[in-house]
């Protein structure tokens, strides 16, 4: 588990600013210098246009406006279940799921709970081949990967939101704003100064270093990738401005010259290592390695700072399929930060073990109730509550 300094506890219902401190402006008009405070909210991810990730539904989705939760909780004997919950996947909330994990031991002794990361891509194919129990991931599978799934018919259980940072390294530049068409370019290698006139237009009252630029990227297949490119493929792709032209997914065939790391926390180590870097990294991972972030333009015009309130407010209006699955890139809404991001464990809903099977429902019962007020203490944000609730009677169909 990693190491963290404690942190103040935060309101579900609403959080402070936790952006970093370098994440510059916020939702005033460009140049303006002011953070970005989002309305706090409890309303839901959006799915993004329909070339988002989300698997489609024969139903129509559910908008996410609900805030409060209304599903009562099931009534868990903790103490009582005993087994070993193994896991692997995603990066992006591994810090919440490391605090967790540890947290869930205090309440129940008897269940060994592990979760070794390795990237969505990683997470799905182990889970799968049922080299695990659980699988960690930020994108949906794929439907014609789901007769390879070993085990039979899964749920999604979503656990918690938080935003996808432009995490950058860049002496004297305190305070940073990008569009999503110069982030396009700075990824495909088409910016290559931090003083290029594309990064100045953003930052017009800024004085920026003829520093070359060095971009992190992800090296295993990930659904920060995946959630990060849908953001560009949303906002500058075919459909926008075509700055972008490497479409979306887990993988992306990046041009010869960026720098790849593993996990979030390789891509920030990258950053943070490199004068001049610049990479994508979860929230918790950046805050974590004291990196700076940058502001981003929005849908609705405005340079938003990575927050766990913008987050939030990027969820507002979500439209959740009825296997649990939405996506939050490129919300609608002025105070919305543009790559918020979902995730989610995947559960297998017939498990041939009841122990097994009861300990992965407390676990993921767990993390669903009072899991979530842990969330902001480890830099994410807590479920919507409508949200929190379709999850809590989805881990009610594991192993029934």
């Amino acid at each position: 588990m990693r190491s963290r300094k404690p942190r103040t506890t935060l309101a579900l219902a609403g959080v402070t600013a936790l952006g970093l401190v370098a994440a510059a402006c916020g939702d005033d008009s460009s140049g303006s210098g002011a953070t970005t405070t989002a309305a706090a909210t409890t309303a839901a991810p959006t799915t993004t246009a329909a070339a988002t990730t989300a698997a489609p539904t024969t139903a129509a989705p559910t908008t996410a406006a609900a805030t409060t939760t209304t599903t009562k909780a099931p009534t868990v004997d903790y103490k009582s279940l005993k087994g070993t919950l193994n896991g692997s996947g995603a990066t992006f909330p591994k810090a919440f799921y490391d605090e967790a994990i540890a947290e869930f031991k205090k309440v129940a002794p008897g269940v060994t709970v592990n979760y070794g990361g390795g990237g969505s891509g990683k997470g799905r194919q182990d889970f799968a081949d049922q080299v695990t129990d659980w699988g960690g991931t930020d994108g949906v599978v794929k439907a014609e990967d789901k007769p390879k799934y070993k085990g039979g018919d899964f749920v999604y259980i979503p656990t918690v939101i938080a935003p996808i940072t432009m995490a950058y390294n860049v002496d004297g530049v305190d305070k940073l704003q990008l569009s999503p068409d110069t982030i396009a370019k700075i990824f495909q290698l088409q910016v290559k100064t931090w003083n290029d006139p594309a990064i100045a237009a953003d930052n017009p009252n800024v004085k920026l270093p003829d520093t070359p630029i060095t971009v992190a990227v992800r090296a295993d297949s990930s659904g920060t990738t995946e959630n990060f490119s849908i953001f560009l493929d949303l906002a500058s792709g075919d459909a926008a401005s075509k700055a972008w032209a490497l479409k979306r997914g887990s993988t992306i065939q990046w041009p010869a010259g960026v720098q790849a790391g593993q996990g979030n926390s390789g891509v920030a180590k990258i950053v943070k290592d490199t004068k001049g870097g610049i990479g994508y990294v979860d929230f918790s991972d950046a805050k974590a390695t004291g990196l700076k972030a940058a502001a981003v333009k929005n849908k609705a015009g405005k340079f938003v700072a990575p927050t766990l309130e913008a987050t939030t407010a990027a969820a507002e209006g979500a439209k959740i399929n009825d296997d649990l699955t939405f996506g939050l890139a490129w919300a609608d809404g002025e105070k919305s930060y543009p790559i918020a991001a979902q995730t989610w464990i995947l559960a297998y809903k017939k498990i041939a073990d009841p122990d097994k099977a009861a300990a992965l429902r407390g676990f993921l019962t767990w993390i669903l109730t009072d899991g979530q007020k842990l969330a902001p203490k480890i830099d994410f944000a807590p479920l919507p509550g409508v949200i929190d609730d379709k999850a809590l009677a989805a881990v009610k169909t594991i192993g029934a």
